[in-house]
Parts: structure tokens; sequence; C-alpha cells
């Protein structure tokens, strides 16, 4: 199950900014990262009169917009989705969602707080606090980050988020997550190990890809 990581905070507290630090340092250890945003407009990219746009009034339910590099979906709701909801419907081929804004969601939470624009952070006594990024020295039973400190933020998510939810090995067939049993799980990493440590400069492979074709 793709872990979820929420950055919250007051408004124009720079919880975009901040992911934006975050997603380079994620690829960095080789991680994919998906993101999420909390917003109480009308789509923008759902144009009038555009070709997809016009797909959804002739009564699609998803109308997909297909280019050489991306790919962008439109899907009908009937009410606002969590970041849980779009994770378990649309997601399968990310190590983390980072989601911007849902405070009141139970999941674990990095907080922007500036002292010169808020007076209290909103998630003091929130058991899922990971960290909180911050101008001031704060104390409210989570670590306190600089707004820059963003590798220790990441070590934060990595230790205590992605390495503590994700399996050690994933198969993806044709892009889609195969399940593994236990047993074949634990007998594709040995085998895995045993063979990589016999190989010059891998006997301490961090993250390993393999790819058969």
């Amino acid at each position: 199950m793709i872990p979820i990581v929420a950055v919250v905070g007051k408004s124009n507290s720079g919880k975009t900014t901040l992911i934006e630090k975050l997603i380079p340092e994620l690829n960095k250890r080789g991680y994919r990262v998906a993101t999420v945003k909390h917003h109480n407009h009308a789509l923008e990219i759902d144009t009038p009169g555009k070709d997809s746009w016009r797909h959804k009034q002739a009564g699609a339910q998803t109308a997909f917009i297909s280019t050489p590099g991306a790919l962008g979906m439109v899907h009908s709701v009937d009410s606002a989705m969590t970041p849980i909801e779009i994770r378990d419907r649309f997601l399968d081929d990310a190590d983390l969602l980072l989601a911007e804004g849902f405070k009141l969601l139970s999941v674990p939470k990095i907080e922007v707080f500036r002292s010169c624009a808020h007076a209290e952070p909103v998630s003091a006594g929130d058991e899922n606090l990971l960290a909180i990024a911050s101008d001031t020295e704060l104390d409210i039973g989570a670590p306190c980050c600089g707004l820059d400190d963003i590798e220790r933020l990441v070590d934060i998510i990595e230790q205590r988020v992605i390495l503590t939810t994700r399996p050690d090995i994933i198969v993806r067939v044709d892009g889609v997550q195969v399940p593994l049993k236990p047993f074949i799980h634990d007998f594709m990493r040995n085998a895995l190990q045993g063979m990589l440590k016999a190989l010059k400069g891998c006997e301490d492979a961090k993250r390993v890809e393999i790819i058969i074709r």
C-alpha cells in the first residue's frame, strides 16, 4: 500500500514551497512521488469547449488526455475524494503520495509553521504529526526542523513512513503491482541478495531494480 504524508498548515504558510523542496530529495533517494492538493475551486483543465470537456458533457464518466509526455484525467465525482480514496482507486506506481492540505485526515503529517504569520500550529496534539518545519523553535511533541532542513525532513519520512510500510520487494508486471505471498517474498529477497553479494560493487546495495523483458 502506498504511504501518504500530508503537508499541512494555515493559508500562505508555505506548504507548496516545502513540497517543491521535498520531491527532489525523495527522487534523489530513488523514490517515485505522487502528489494531490486540496482545492475548493473548479478543475481548471476541464475547460469549456475543449475536446475532453465535450466528451464529459456527452456523458463520459472519465475523460483521458494522452500526450507524448503526460497523461491527464478528468473524472466525475459526487464529492471531493480524500487522498486515501484517490490512492486506492487510481494510484499504483508511486512509492509515496504527498498530500497538500487535508489537515483533518488521519495520516502522517508535516506541518509548515511561520511565526510571523500565525499564532500557533494547527497540529499541536495530533498523534499523526511527524515533524514541524518552522522558522522558530517549537516543542509540540514532534521534531522541529528548519524550513530548509529538507534532508532531515526526508530522513523522517523515509524512516518513519516509507520503510515501515513498503515491502522489501515490489514486483510489477506490465506496470501492475503483483501481491507476493510471504514465502515467495522471502525466497526472492534471499536469492537476489545472495547473488548480488557475488557481484563486485553490489555488496552493500540499498535499492535494486531488475527489469525482465
